[in-house]
Protein backbone atom coordinates (compact mmCIF):
# COMPACT_ATOMS: atom_id res chain seq x y z
CA UNK A 1 0.00 0.00 0.00
CA UNK A 2 1.08 3.57 -1.16
CA UNK A 3 0.23 6.91 0.28
CA UNK A 4 -0.34 10.25 -1.45
CA UNK A 5 -0.30 13.18 1.05
CA UNK A 6 -1.50 16.36 0.31
CA UNK A 7 -0.19 19.00 2.52
CA UNK A 8 -2.88 22.36 3.70
CA UNK A 9 -4.66 23.63 6.68
CA UNK A 10 -8.67 23.12 7.47
CA UNK A 11 -10.83 25.24 7.45
CA UNK A 12 -13.17 28.10 4.77
CA UNK A 13 -10.39 30.72 5.82
CA UNK A 14 -7.41 29.04 4.30
CA UNK A 15 -9.32 27.54 1.40
CA UNK A 16 -7.58 28.44 -1.60
CA UNK A 17 -4.85 29.79 -0.39
CA UNK A 18 -1.32 28.77 -1.69
CA UNK A 19 -0.41 27.07 1.33
CA UNK A 20 -3.33 24.80 0.66
CA UNK A 21 -2.45 23.57 -2.78
CA UNK A 22 -1.60 20.14 -1.55
CA UNK A 23 -5.31 20.40 -0.59
CA UNK A 24 -6.55 21.35 -4.23
CA UNK A 25 -4.28 18.37 -5.80
CA UNK A 26 -6.01 15.95 -3.67
CA UNK A 27 -9.84 17.33 -3.95
CA UNK A 28 -9.25 17.49 -8.02
CA UNK A 29 -7.71 14.13 -7.85
CA UNK A 30 -11.25 12.30 -5.80
CA UNK A 31 -13.35 15.06 -7.48
CA UNK A 32 -12.21 13.19 -10.66
CA UNK A 33 -13.30 9.76 -9.87
CA UNK A 34 -16.17 10.75 -7.76
CA UNK A 35 -15.01 9.33 -4.47
CA UNK A 36 -15.66 10.89 -0.94
CA UNK A 37 -13.41 10.83 1.94
CA UNK A 38 -13.71 9.15 5.38
CA UNK A 39 -12.73 10.41 8.75
CA UNK A 40 -9.20 8.14 9.70
CA UNK A 41 -8.53 7.11 12.84
CA UNK A 42 -6.20 10.15 13.73
CA UNK A 43 -6.27 13.72 12.14
CA UNK A 44 -6.64 12.98 8.69
CA UNK A 45 -9.17 12.06 6.14
CA UNK A 46 -8.89 9.65 3.23
CA UNK A 47 -9.58 8.01 0.33
CA UNK A 48 -8.51 4.77 -1.24
CA UNK A 49 -8.48 3.78 -5.19
CA UNK A 50 -7.23 0.53 -6.72
CA UNK A 51 -4.54 1.39 -9.35
CA UNK A 52 -3.03 -1.52 -11.57
CA UNK A 53 -3.71 -3.91 -8.39
CA UNK A 54 -2.73 -1.72 -5.72
CA UNK A 55 -4.31 -0.02 -3.14
CA UNK A 56 -3.82 3.58 -2.87
CA UNK A 57 -4.40 5.72 0.11
CA UNK A 58 -5.40 9.63 -0.65
CA UNK A 59 -5.18 11.67 2.45
CA UNK A 60 -5.42 15.27 3.58
CA UNK A 61 -4.01 15.96 7.35
CA UNK A 62 -6.94 17.56 9.68
CA UNK A 63 -4.19 19.45 11.35
CA UNK A 64 -2.39 22.83 10.84
CA UNK A 65 0.34 22.54 8.20
CA UNK A 66 3.05 22.94 11.15
CA UNK A 67 1.40 19.98 12.66
CA UNK A 68 0.89 17.40 9.28
CA UNK A 69 3.44 14.73 10.62
CA UNK A 70 1.21 13.73 13.72
CA UNK A 71 -1.25 12.94 10.82
CA UNK A 72 1.15 10.64 8.71
CA UNK A 73 2.48 9.16 12.04
CA UNK A 74 -1.06 8.31 12.95
CA UNK A 75 -1.20 7.12 9.59
CA UNK A 76 0.97 5.09 10.27
CA UNK A 77 -0.02 3.27 12.95
CA UNK A 78 -3.60 2.20 11.57
CA UNK A 79 -2.15 1.33 8.10
CA UNK A 80 0.52 -0.77 6.11
CA UNK A 81 2.31 2.53 5.06
CA UNK A 82 6.07 3.40 5.41
CA UNK A 83 7.81 6.33 4.46
CA UNK A 84 9.49 4.49 0.92
CA UNK A 85 5.47 4.03 0.13
CA UNK A 86 4.65 8.22 0.79
CA UNK A 87 4.01 11.03 -1.98
CA UNK A 88 3.93 14.10 0.23
CA UNK A 89 2.41 17.04 -2.24
CA UNK A 90 2.36 20.69 -1.39
CA UNK A 91 3.18 24.22 -2.00
CA UNK A 92 6.77 25.59 -2.18
CA UNK A 93 7.43 29.63 -2.23
CA UNK A 94 10.84 29.07 -3.77
CA UNK A 95 9.50 27.90 -7.13
CA UNK A 96 7.98 30.12 -9.50
CA UNK A 97 4.01 29.74 -10.12
CA UNK A 98 3.34 27.02 -12.28
CA UNK A 99 6.85 24.64 -11.94
CA UNK A 100 6.55 20.99 -10.20
CA UNK A 101 9.69 19.38 -8.93
CA UNK A 102 9.40 15.73 -7.98
CA UNK A 103 12.42 15.17 -5.41
CA UNK A 104 12.83 11.30 -3.11
CA UNK A 105 14.12 12.94 -0.35
CA UNK A 106 15.58 15.99 1.14
CA UNK A 107 15.74 19.04 3.85
CA UNK A 108 12.50 20.87 4.69
CA UNK A 109 13.31 23.94 2.38
CA UNK A 110 11.77 26.31 5.31
CA UNK A 111 8.64 24.43 5.09
CA UNK A 112 6.95 23.99 7.95
CA UNK A 113 4.63 21.20 7.01
CA UNK A 114 7.62 19.12 6.00
CA UNK A 115 9.42 20.09 9.34
CA UNK A 116 7.00 18.37 11.08
CA UNK A 117 6.96 15.43 9.45
CA UNK A 118 10.76 15.00 9.05
CA UNK A 119 10.30 15.21 12.93
CA UNK A 120 7.76 13.20 13.34
CA UNK A 121 9.23 10.20 10.74
CA UNK A 122 12.84 10.44 12.04
CA UNK A 123 13.75 10.01 8.23
CA UNK A 124 13.77 12.32 5.11
CA UNK A 125 13.61 9.48 2.77
CA UNK A 126 10.07 10.13 1.16
CA UNK A 127 9.12 11.54 -2.08
CA UNK A 128 7.84 14.80 -2.35
CA UNK A 129 5.71 16.80 -5.30
CA UNK A 130 6.53 20.35 -4.38
CA UNK A 131 4.26 22.63 -6.54
CA UNK A 132 5.68 26.40 -7.18
CA UNK A 133 3.61 29.07 -5.75
CA UNK A 134 5.44 32.41 -6.68
CA UNK A 135 8.75 33.32 -5.55
CA UNK A 136 7.76 36.85 -5.59
CA UNK A 137 6.79 38.31 -2.16
CA UNK A 138 8.38 40.20 0.59
CA UNK A 139 6.89 38.25 3.28
CA UNK A 140 7.19 34.56 3.05
CA UNK A 141 4.06 34.04 5.92
CA UNK A 142 1.65 36.33 4.21
CA UNK A 143 2.53 35.00 0.73
CA UNK A 144 1.93 31.45 1.56
CA UNK A 145 -1.67 32.55 2.99
CA UNK A 146 -2.54 34.80 0.57
CA UNK A 147 -5.40 33.58 -1.62
CA UNK A 148 -4.27 32.94 -5.65
CA UNK A 149 -5.14 36.26 -8.18
CA UNK A 150 -8.03 35.41 -10.34
CA UNK A 151 -5.42 34.70 -12.87
CA UNK A 152 -3.64 31.88 -10.98
CA UNK A 153 -6.50 29.99 -9.81
CA UNK A 154 -7.36 30.22 -13.89
CA UNK A 155 -3.78 28.73 -14.71
CA UNK A 156 -4.13 26.53 -11.75
CA UNK A 157 -7.23 24.49 -12.52
CA UNK A 158 -5.52 24.47 -15.84
CA UNK A 159 -2.64 22.49 -13.94
CA UNK A 160 -4.68 19.72 -11.99
CA UNK A 161 -5.33 17.52 -14.62
CA UNK A 162 -1.41 17.37 -15.49
CA UNK A 163 -1.12 17.45 -11.17
CA UNK A 164 -3.39 13.98 -11.42
CA UNK A 165 -1.34 12.50 -14.58
CA UNK A 166 1.61 13.31 -12.86
CA UNK A 167 0.58 11.60 -9.46
CA UNK A 168 -0.81 8.28 -11.38
CA UNK A 169 2.73 8.29 -13.37
CA UNK A 170 4.29 8.27 -9.74
CA UNK A 171 2.11 5.00 -8.63
CA UNK A 172 2.62 3.61 -12.39
CA UNK A 173 6.33 4.40 -13.23
CA UNK A 174 8.25 5.47 -9.94
CA UNK A 175 10.16 8.56 -9.07
CA UNK A 176 12.81 8.74 -11.48
CA UNK A 177 10.06 8.30 -14.71
CA UNK A 178 8.40 10.87 -13.22
CA UNK A 179 10.61 13.56 -12.16
CA UNK A 180 11.71 13.38 -15.98
CA UNK A 181 8.35 13.50 -17.51
CA UNK A 182 6.99 16.11 -15.20
CA UNK A 183 9.25 18.31 -13.55
CA UNK A 184 9.64 21.72 -15.31
CA UNK A 185 7.49 25.14 -15.84
CA UNK A 186 3.72 24.99 -17.35
CA UNK A 187 3.15 28.70 -16.89
CA UNK A 188 5.44 30.84 -19.49
CA UNK A 189 5.09 34.18 -17.88
CA UNK A 190 7.20 35.77 -20.76
CA UNK A 191 4.85 35.10 -23.44
CA UNK A 192 2.24 37.63 -21.95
Amino acid sequence: MRAVVGLGNPGKRYEKTRHNVGFLIIDFFLKELQIPFKAGKGDYYFAEIIRQGERIMLVKPATFMNRSGLAIYQLFKYHPVSAEELLIVYDDFNLPFGTFRFRPYGSDGGHNGIKSILYELKSDIFDRFRVGIGNEFFDAVNHVLSKFSKQELAELNNLLPITKDAICSWIDNGMDNTMNLFNRSYIDRNSN
